[in-house]
Protein backbone atom coordinates (compact mmCIF):
# COMPACT_ATOMS: atom_id res chain seq x y z
CA UNK A 1 0.00 0.00 0.00
CA UNK A 2 2.88 2.41 0.75
CA UNK A 3 4.37 2.26 -2.63
CA UNK A 4 0.86 2.77 -4.43
CA UNK A 5 -0.09 6.76 -2.97
CA UNK A 6 1.14 8.29 -6.75
CA UNK A 7 -1.12 5.22 -7.96
CA UNK A 8 -4.11 6.52 -6.01
CA UNK A 9 -3.78 9.73 -6.91
CA UNK A 10 -3.54 8.87 -10.36
CA UNK A 11 -7.04 7.36 -9.99
CA UNK A 12 -8.50 10.58 -8.66
CA UNK A 13 -6.82 13.06 -11.22
CA UNK A 14 -7.71 10.58 -13.76
CA UNK A 15 -11.39 10.47 -12.70
CA UNK A 16 -11.70 13.93 -12.73
CA UNK A 17 -9.81 14.55 -16.01
CA UNK A 18 -12.52 11.76 -17.73
CA UNK A 19 -15.51 13.40 -16.37
CA UNK A 20 -14.19 16.91 -18.15
CA UNK A 21 -13.32 15.11 -21.16
CA UNK A 22 -17.54 13.83 -21.45
CA UNK A 23 -18.40 17.25 -19.87
CA UNK A 24 -16.23 18.97 -22.80
CA UNK A 25 -18.15 16.84 -25.14
CA UNK A 26 -20.89 18.05 -24.48
CA UNK A 27 -20.77 22.16 -24.25
CA UNK A 28 -21.67 24.13 -27.05
CA UNK A 29 -19.63 26.77 -26.76
CA UNK A 30 -16.73 25.52 -28.41
CA UNK A 31 -16.24 28.83 -30.43
CA UNK A 32 -17.96 31.95 -29.92
CA UNK A 33 -19.11 33.98 -32.73
CA UNK A 34 -19.81 37.22 -32.55
CA UNK A 35 -21.91 38.61 -35.51
CA UNK A 36 -22.89 42.09 -37.15
CA UNK A 37 -26.13 40.99 -38.54
CA UNK A 38 -28.71 40.69 -35.81
CA UNK A 39 -32.26 39.75 -37.77
CA UNK A 40 -32.03 36.17 -37.16
CA UNK A 41 -29.09 35.97 -34.41
CA UNK A 42 -30.92 38.14 -31.95
CA UNK A 43 -28.22 38.74 -29.56
CA UNK A 44 -25.17 38.77 -31.98
CA UNK A 45 -23.66 35.87 -30.39
CA UNK A 46 -23.63 32.31 -31.42
CA UNK A 47 -22.12 29.19 -30.34
CA UNK A 48 -20.26 26.89 -32.29
CA UNK A 49 -19.71 23.22 -30.85
CA UNK A 50 -18.50 19.87 -31.99
CA UNK A 51 -22.08 18.71 -32.54
CA UNK A 52 -24.04 21.60 -33.44
CA UNK A 53 -24.14 25.37 -33.51
CA UNK A 54 -26.74 27.38 -31.75
CA UNK A 55 -27.77 31.41 -30.97
CA UNK A 56 -30.74 33.03 -29.92
CA UNK A 57 -33.33 34.27 -31.29
CA UNK A 58 -36.19 36.62 -30.94
CA UNK A 59 -37.61 36.33 -34.45
CA UNK A 60 -39.71 32.95 -34.08
CA UNK A 61 -41.73 34.47 -30.83
CA UNK A 62 -43.63 36.57 -28.85
CA UNK A 63 -42.27 40.03 -28.18
CA UNK A 64 -40.73 39.74 -24.75
CA UNK A 65 -39.83 36.36 -25.41
CA UNK A 66 -36.17 34.21 -26.64
CA UNK A 67 -35.60 30.99 -27.95
CA UNK A 68 -32.09 29.05 -28.63
CA UNK A 69 -32.49 27.57 -32.10
CA UNK A 70 -30.01 24.84 -32.68
CA UNK A 71 -28.74 23.19 -35.99
CA UNK A 72 -27.01 19.72 -35.65
CA UNK A 73 -23.79 18.91 -38.09
CA UNK A 74 -24.76 15.57 -40.50
CA UNK A 75 -22.08 13.35 -40.97
CA UNK A 76 -22.34 13.99 -44.58
CA UNK A 77 -21.96 17.98 -44.52
CA UNK A 78 -18.31 19.03 -46.18
CA UNK A 79 -18.98 22.66 -45.22
CA UNK A 80 -18.57 21.88 -41.51
CA UNK A 81 -14.17 21.89 -41.28
CA UNK A 82 -11.97 19.36 -40.42
CA UNK A 83 -11.24 20.13 -36.82
CA UNK A 84 -15.37 19.39 -35.69
CA UNK A 85 -15.27 16.14 -37.10
CA UNK A 86 -11.69 15.33 -35.71
CA UNK A 87 -12.94 16.46 -32.39
CA UNK A 88 -15.73 14.49 -32.59
CA UNK A 89 -14.04 11.10 -33.09
CA UNK A 90 -11.14 12.07 -31.26
CA UNK A 91 -13.16 12.85 -28.02
CA UNK A 92 -15.12 9.22 -27.93
CA UNK A 93 -11.91 7.34 -28.24
CA UNK A 94 -10.48 9.88 -25.31
CA UNK A 95 -13.73 8.60 -23.35
CA UNK A 96 -13.25 5.26 -24.22
CA UNK A 97 -9.68 5.16 -23.49
CA UNK A 98 -9.91 6.98 -19.98
CA UNK A 99 -12.68 4.43 -19.23
CA UNK A 100 -10.21 1.66 -19.82
CA UNK A 101 -7.88 3.32 -17.69
CA UNK A 102 -9.47 4.38 -14.62
CA UNK A 103 -10.65 0.10 -14.86
CA UNK A 104 -7.26 -0.74 -15.46
CA UNK A 105 -6.30 1.42 -12.11
CA UNK A 106 -9.01 0.30 -10.33
CA UNK A 107 -8.86 -3.57 -10.69
CA UNK A 108 -4.68 -2.94 -9.71
CA UNK A 109 -5.59 -0.15 -6.42
CA UNK A 110 -7.94 -3.01 -5.67
CA UNK A 111 -5.45 -6.21 -5.61
CA UNK A 112 -3.27 -3.43 -3.83
CA UNK A 113 -5.28 -2.89 -0.74
CA UNK A 114 -6.88 -6.85 -0.50
CA UNK A 115 -3.04 -7.65 0.03
CA UNK A 116 -2.86 -9.30 -3.20
CA UNK A 117 0.79 -8.83 -3.59
CA UNK A 118 1.30 -11.13 -6.86
CA UNK A 119 3.24 -8.36 -9.09
CA UNK A 120 1.18 -9.91 -12.68
CA UNK A 121 -1.58 -8.77 -11.07
CA UNK A 122 -0.67 -5.23 -9.77
CA UNK A 123 2.26 -3.79 -11.59
CA UNK A 124 0.90 -4.81 -15.23
CA UNK A 125 -2.53 -2.90 -14.39
CA UNK A 126 -0.90 0.12 -13.33
CA UNK A 127 1.00 0.70 -16.65
CA UNK A 128 -1.65 -0.42 -18.85
CA UNK A 129 -3.83 2.48 -17.54
CA UNK A 130 -0.86 4.83 -17.41
CA UNK A 131 -0.91 4.07 -20.77
CA UNK A 132 -4.85 4.48 -21.38
CA UNK A 133 -4.90 7.56 -19.42
CA UNK A 134 -2.13 9.35 -21.46
CA UNK A 135 -3.52 8.27 -24.74
CA UNK A 136 -6.75 9.56 -23.96
CA UNK A 137 -4.99 12.75 -22.90
CA UNK A 138 -3.44 13.29 -26.27
CA UNK A 139 -6.42 12.22 -27.76
CA UNK A 140 -8.61 15.36 -26.00
CA UNK A 141 -5.28 17.91 -26.74
CA UNK A 142 -5.25 17.28 -30.73
CA UNK A 143 -8.99 18.64 -31.20
CA UNK A 144 -8.88 21.15 -28.29
CA UNK A 145 -5.65 22.50 -29.99
CA UNK A 146 -6.84 22.54 -33.58
CA UNK A 147 -10.08 24.67 -32.52
CA UNK A 148 -8.17 27.05 -30.21
CA UNK A 149 -5.92 27.81 -33.25
CA UNK A 150 -8.92 28.35 -35.85
CA UNK A 151 -10.46 30.54 -33.10
CA UNK A 152 -7.01 32.70 -32.78
CA UNK A 153 -6.78 32.68 -36.41
CA UNK A 154 -10.67 34.09 -37.05
CA UNK A 155 -11.54 31.10 -39.48
CA UNK A 156 -14.79 31.02 -41.36
CA UNK A 157 -16.98 28.25 -41.54
CA UNK A 158 -19.19 28.19 -44.68
CA UNK A 159 -22.12 26.87 -42.98
CA UNK A 160 -25.74 24.98 -44.51
CA UNK A 161 -28.23 28.23 -45.68
CA UNK A 162 -30.51 26.66 -43.25
CA UNK A 163 -28.58 27.65 -40.12
CA UNK A 164 -29.12 30.71 -40.67
CA UNK A 165 -25.30 31.63 -40.16
CA UNK A 166 -22.66 33.85 -41.49
CA UNK A 167 -19.97 32.44 -43.05
CA UNK A 168 -17.32 34.64 -41.33
CA UNK A 169 -17.79 36.29 -37.65
CA UNK A 170 -16.91 39.73 -36.78
CA UNK A 171 -14.72 38.36 -34.15
CA UNK A 172 -14.49 35.09 -32.20
CA UNK A 173 -13.21 34.05 -29.17
CA UNK A 174 -12.64 30.55 -27.70
CA UNK A 175 -15.71 29.01 -25.70
CA UNK A 176 -15.99 27.03 -22.21
CA UNK A 177 -15.04 23.71 -23.75
CA UNK A 178 -11.77 24.53 -24.25
CA UNK A 179 -10.57 25.45 -21.23
CA UNK A 180 -12.34 22.22 -19.50
CA UNK A 181 -10.50 20.11 -22.49
CA UNK A 182 -7.05 22.02 -21.57
CA UNK A 183 -7.78 21.03 -17.79
CA UNK A 184 -8.35 17.27 -18.92
CA UNK A 185 -5.67 16.87 -20.76
CA UNK A 186 -3.15 17.96 -17.79
CA UNK A 187 -5.12 16.03 -15.38
CA UNK A 188 -5.11 12.85 -17.68
CA UNK A 189 -1.24 13.16 -18.55
CA UNK A 190 -0.27 13.51 -14.94
CA UNK A 191 -2.26 10.65 -14.41
CA UNK A 192 -0.68 8.50 -16.91
CA UNK A 193 2.28 9.51 -15.71
CA UNK A 194 1.96 9.18 -12.06
CA UNK A 195 0.65 4.95 -13.16
CA UNK A 196 3.53 4.19 -15.30
CA UNK A 197 6.21 5.68 -12.42
CA UNK A 198 4.99 2.49 -10.10
CA UNK A 199 7.56 0.12 -9.21
CA UNK A 200 6.45 -3.18 -7.65
CA UNK A 201 8.62 -3.56 -4.37
CA UNK A 202 10.71 -6.35 -4.47
CA UNK A 203 10.42 -8.06 -0.82
CA UNK A 204 11.52 -11.53 -0.01
CA UNK A 205 7.93 -12.91 -0.15
CA UNK A 206 7.74 -11.52 -3.69
CA UNK A 207 10.41 -12.68 -5.18
CA UNK A 208 9.61 -16.78 -4.10
CA UNK A 209 6.33 -15.71 -6.17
Amino acid sequence: VSTSHLQLAAFALGTIGWILCTISMGIVEWRVWHVDNTTIISSGIAWVGIWKVCFISYKKNSPGYKEQLCHKFSGYDSSIPHEIYAAQGLLLIAMFMGLLGLAATVFALRNVYMGITHKTLIAPFFLVGGFFYIFAGLCVLIPVSWNFYSVTHNQSIAFPPSYYMPSSPAAQEAGAAIPVGVVAVILLLLSGTFSLSYRFPMTANTITK
